[in-house]
């Protein structure tokens, strides 16, 4: 996919926007730097660490007790299969929970007039005050999956690419209002690409599904480049999309599926 300008919409390395290896590292454990590709954007990884120990060592024990299966990927389903919802029986019994902000914004007009006397001096005029304009719904139906304390977290398997700004827009309007003070998101590398090459598509019923052909479908006609992958979230978050809002990444890849074979 390319934009007007003719750049490609895909990134697969972090730009200068995001911290450096040697920080992600120091608040990151060994054994998740192992097992995800992990990206932190305006010190996330740090801010975690020390502001938030508790809720990064509940993520990181998600995110290794995470497995999952090559029936998982090739199972139709999306976004709303098995694979994301391990999140939420991890998560949920830590009270990190789906949160929702809405507000107006409501702007209060002041006017006044000055004149200059012959004396020399300034002389205001308070004019009478207009109403309060009032915007409603403002903010209006941000939403994130899981938030606990100022921390947010959000997972992405397999849905439309737009998701991501949807997600960033969120996180930023959250960290705006002063909700949250770092987010997290977690989604597929593209590493997982070398499973889905190889890998026959099932139907609900468990068997494999065929084209017209008769030819096996492959899980990269169902995880195409047009869906939630690493590549399309760097892009983004090297543009700067997510604001001011520190943003730490966590890429899925081959590592956590229990039953390929390099």
């Amino acid at each position: 996919m390319r934009s007007k300008a003719g750049k490609e919409e895909v990134e697969l390395k972090p730009n200068h926007n995001a911290d450096n290896i040697k920080e992600v590292s120091k608040n990151i454990s060994s054994k998740i730097l192992e097992m995800y590709d992990v990206y932190s954007y305006r010190h996330a990884a740090a801010i975690l660490k020390n502001s938030f120990p508790n809720e990064l060592k509940e993520i990181e024990q998600a995110l290794t007790k995470f497995r999952i299966t090559l029936k998982d990927i090739a199972s139709p389903g999306g976004n709303e299969s098995v694979i994301p919802k391990q999140f939420s029986e991890y998560l949920r019994p830590y009270n990190w929970f789906e949160t929702r902000i809405q507000g107006d914004l409501i702007i209060q007009v002041s006017e006044q007039s000055e004149e200059v006397l012959p004396s020399g001096k300034l002389k205001k005029h308070k004019l009478p005050e207009k109403p309060a304009i009032v915007l409603e719904n403002y903010i209006d139906g941000h939403k994130i999956d899981y938030v606990k304390d100022r921390v947010a977290l959000d997972m992405e398997w397999n849905s439309k690419d737009q998701t991501y700004d949807r997600d960033l827009y969120a996180f930023r309007m959250f960290h705006e209002c002063g909700v949250i003070s770092v987010a997290v998101l977690i989604t597929r590398s593209e590493k997982l690409n070398k499973i889905f090459d190889i890998t026959p598509l099932l139907k609900k019923d468990g068997s494999i599904d065929y084209d017209k052909d008769g030819n096996e479908k492959l899980c990269k006609q169902k995880y195409g480049a047009s869906t939630t992958w690493m590549g399309k979230l760097l892009y983004r978050l090297n543009a700067g999309r997510h604001g001011g809002c520190p943003v730490l990444v966590f890429g899925i890849n081959p590592s956590v599926v229990t039953d390929w074979k390099k």
